[in-house]
């Protein structure tokens, strides 16, 4: 395996098991699912946003479906939500952080993977973006929530800087393992601070100036 390879399948995998935390999680408290539904909302979260990115790529069949791994981190990581969870007394910071850094690995991955694919440097900022997102908006309408990237302050945005940072870097031949790194870093604290201060994407003006 090239070391190209070895970053994608390293930040699809971390990507994958973040996700299946956090979409395992969410089952438990937001849905308050039985370990099926633990287990199914875990891994849809974890493989959608991958799933999407190789459909669009023209990827057939996606990862998912070729790799053992990608559905056996996603299982994997859902069961041990579901066993953890029940230690927890507030699930509301992890699921959060492990949303920021399923997001933050997957828009990386998106980016790189469509400039493998000889996309120009704006698609592959849009793709990158779009399989960050796309793992928590299966997520939120599978629970019949608005998707949070349809609703929340900060996180498309923080998707979408992240991917460029990771397409700049490489277009600048910065070494690729730590420039994904570093932009999967950019996304993950962004994604953060908005939570903490509670940050919003800008909104259209009421009428009147309210």
């Amino acid at each position: 395996m090239d070391t190209t390879s070895a970053t994608y399948l390293a930040l699809d995998l971390t990507g994958t098991f973040a996700f299946a935390l956090n979409g395992a999680l969410t089952a438990v408290k937001v849905a308050r699912l039985d370990i099926v539904g633990v287990v199914t909302l875990g891994v849809i979260t974890a493989i959608g946003g991958g799933m999407i990115r190789d459909i669009l790529l023209g990827a057939l069949p996606p990862a998912t479906f070729s790799d053992w791994r990608y559905l056996a981190v996603a299982a994997g990581g859902s069961l041990v939500a579901f066993w953890w969870a029940h230690g927890l007394e507030r699930l509301s910071k992890p699921i959060l952080v492990l949303d920021a850094a399923g997001l933050s690995l997957f828009a990386v991955s998106g980016a790189l993977k469509a400039l493998d694919s000889d996309m120009g440097f704006a698609q592959a900022v849009l793709l990158g973006a779009v399989t960050g997102v796309g793992g928590g908006t299966l997520r939120d309408v599978l629970i019949r929530e608005i998707p949070a990237v349809l609703s929340s302050g900060l996180y498309a945005i923080p998707a979408l800087v992240g991917a460029f940072v990771a397409v700049g870097a490489d277009r600048a031949g910065a070494p690729e393992l730590s420039s994904a790194v570093v932009a999967a870093g950019v996304c993950f604290v962004i994604r953060m601070l908005g939570v903490r201060f509670g940050i919003d994407a800008p909104t259209p003006p009421r009428r009147g100036g309210a």
